[in-house]
C-alpha cells in the first residue's frame, strides 16, 4: 500500500515512517502544504495521511482543492485534540476519517486498512457488519440494525480500528465528547443495547457470539473476524 504523508513535524514524520514501513507499507512524506498538494494531485496513492496545521498552505486548504479537482484519494486528517470544529469542517469537505494528536500508530495502521474495506459509496464493512456511513444505517445479513445516532457513532469508531481496543474514556472522548462525566456507565449501557440488537438477527455458528468485545481491565474492541 503506497502513502503520502503531509506532516510538517520531523519527530510525528519519522514515528509514522518507521511505523508504517516496519508493516509493510510504502510512504512518501513531504512537510509542506504546497508539496503534499502537488504529489497528492499525481493520483498514485492509496491514503493521503494529512496534517491539519501546515506551512505554506493548510491541510484544510489541500483537501478543498483535491475534492475540486476530483481526486477521491481517502484521506485521513492529523488535527490537534482540542479542533473539534477543523475536525467537523474536513468531514464536510470530504475527508474519510481523522486521528487527534497524540496517537498510536497501531490506530493509524487499522484506519488505514479499514479506508481499504469502504466502498465508493462511503460503506464500512467487518464481518457480518456493515455500515452506510451516508445514510447512517447499520445491518448484518441483509437486515436493518435498528440503532439510534449515538449508539451508531459508538459502533463506527470501534469498527473503524477494528481489533485495536478502546478504553472507556477513550470512547467517551469520541463518541460523546469532553466535557461528559467520566465515572458515567454510558459506554457499558450503549454497548449493551447494540450488543442485543445484534444478536436479534444474528444467525448460524454466529448467533450468541458478540461483534463487541469487552477486554478485562481495559475497555471495548470491535472482534476481528477469523
Amino acid at each position: 500500500m503506497n502513502i503520502l504523508l503531509v506532516e510538517d513535524e520531523r519527530k510525528i514524520a519519522d514515528f509514522v515512517c518507521d511505523g508504517l514501513g516496519a508493516r509493510g507499507m510504502m510512504l512518501e512524506h513531504v512537510d509542506n502544504g504546497h508539496a503534499g498538494f502537488e504529489r497528492a494531485c499525481t493520483g498514485d496513492f492509496d491514503v493521503i495521511v494529512l496534517d491539519i496545521m501546515l506551512p505554506g498552505r493548510d491541510g484544510l486548504s489541500v483537501l478543498s482543492a483535491l475534492r475540486q479537482k476530483d481526486i477521491a484519494t481517502p484521506v485521513i486528517l492529523l488535527t490537534a485534540r482540542n479542533e473539534l470544529g477543523d475536525r467537523i469542517k474536513g468531514l464536510d469537505l470530504g475527508a474519510d476519517d481523522y486521528l487527534a494528536k497524540p496517537f498510536y500508530v497501531e490506530e493509524l495502521f487499522a484506519r488505514i486498512h479499514a479506508l481499504t474495506r469502504r466502498d465508493r459509496q462511503g460503506t464500512l464493512q467487518v464481518g457480518d457488519i456493515r455500515l452506510d456511513r451516508v445514510t447512517r444505517q447499520a445491518s448484518c445479513h441483509g437486515h436493518v440494525i435498528d440503532l439510534t445516532s449515538r449508539e451508531f457513532s459508538l459502533l463506527e469508531y470501534l469498527m473503524r480500528s477494528s481489533g485495536l481496543v478502546f478504553t472507556r474514556s477513550q470512547i467517551l472522548e469520541h463518541v460523546w465528547g469532553y466535557d461528559f462525566d467520566p465515572t458515567t456507565n454510558v459506554v457499558d449501557v450503549c454497548v449493551k443495547r447494540i450488543r442485543a440488537k445484534i444478536e436479534a438477527i444474528a444467525t448460524g455458528d454466529r448467533k450468541g457470539i458478540s461483534a463487541i468485545e469487552a477486554v478485562r481491565g481495559s475497555g471495548y474492541r470491535f472482534r476481528v473476524p477469523p
